[in-house]
């Protein structure tokens, strides 16, 4: 659903995304645990914001985004459980612009949008490439972890029961979620990071992790819930801020039966400095 459309922008209505996770041990999504670090609460999961586009893909693309779409976020600004934000989209070639609003004006996230599964001047793409290294040396939550570490053979579900669980909170509920089984970008996500506990195995626990940017890259889709699929990652990158360090690394999600590609995702992951007794 879109509130206005006209020839250089689409704009959404506001929507108050929910966050189901408040109750996570150690996690971001914790109220206490947020405003430990200097949070205004319990942030909501970037993925979520994903989904708040949906509607705009399928009027600039069609369902054909769903098979070889590209959708490339990076976040500004955290929102807290039900805080209010509107999504809009500046359509152009060979990408439409992104942005999200929360109701005081402050910008959430920014992003690109694609036909087109590869789009090396995605949001995500650019802003790694424009990164630079971390000196390993001075790392430590991310020190045993190298660029090109990879991981194979993770095997990845969202069950059905589990998914229409969750389009009961979804803040844009397509039909073809309902009726097709077609997993929704946050739960491309949500499938992808499924591989988590592998490529950040040797990361130095405990730490407190959030979403930076996210990239969903539809291959050969849709993705579908109920169905299996089997995961691979590649580290592309390791960078530092004063408040964080952060890794950068893609999943490739695969059809176990035709050992197909049909969809790849980028994250980056900042680990909060200020979480970890290794910085304290």
């Amino acid at each position: 659903m879109t509130d206005a459309t006209t020839h250089d922008q689409i704009t959404g209505p506001f929507r108050a995304p929910h966050n189901g996770f408040q109750a996570a041990p150690g996690s971001i999504h914790n109220d206490e645990v947020a405003a430990k670090l200097g949070f205004k609460g319990g942030t909501v999961p970037g993925s979520v914001h994903m989904d708040q586009f949906g509607p705009m893909l399928l009027e600039l693309y069609g369902e054909a985004w769903f098979e070889t779409g590209n959708l490339s976020l990076h976040f500004a600004q955290a929102t807290v459980d039900k805080e209010e934000v509107q999504a809009i989209v500046h359509p152009g070639e060979p990408r439409a612009r992104l942005q999200m609003f929360n109701r005081s004006g402050q910008q959430v996230c920014v992003g690109t949008a694609s036909a087109e599964t590869r789009d090396t001047g995605s949001e995500v793409a650019r802003r790694m490439a424009e990164q630079t290294e971390a000196d390993p040396a001075t790392l430590r939550i991310y020190a045993d972890i190298k660029v090109g570490d990879t991981t194979a053979d993770i095997p990845m579900k969202v069950s059905r029961e589990s998914y229409d669980v969750s389009l009961g909170r979804i803040t844009e509920r397509l039909a073809i979620y309902d009726e097709k089984g077609v997993l929704s970008p946050a739960h491309i996500i949500r499938l992808a990071h499924m591989s988590r506990p592998f490529v950040l195995a040797k990361s130095k626990q405990p730490y407190v992790g959030l979403f930076g940017a996210l990239e969903v890259r539809l291959l050969a889709g849709p993705v579908l819930a109920d169905r299996d699929y089997v995961g691979r990652t590649t580290m592309r990158k390791i960078t530092e801020s004063p408040r964080t360090e952060n890794v950068w690394y893609e999943v490739d999600i695969a059809d176990p039966q035709t050992g197909k590609d049909v969809a790849s995702v980028t994250f980056m992951i900042r680990a909060m400095k200020a979480s970890s007794p290794l910085w304290g």
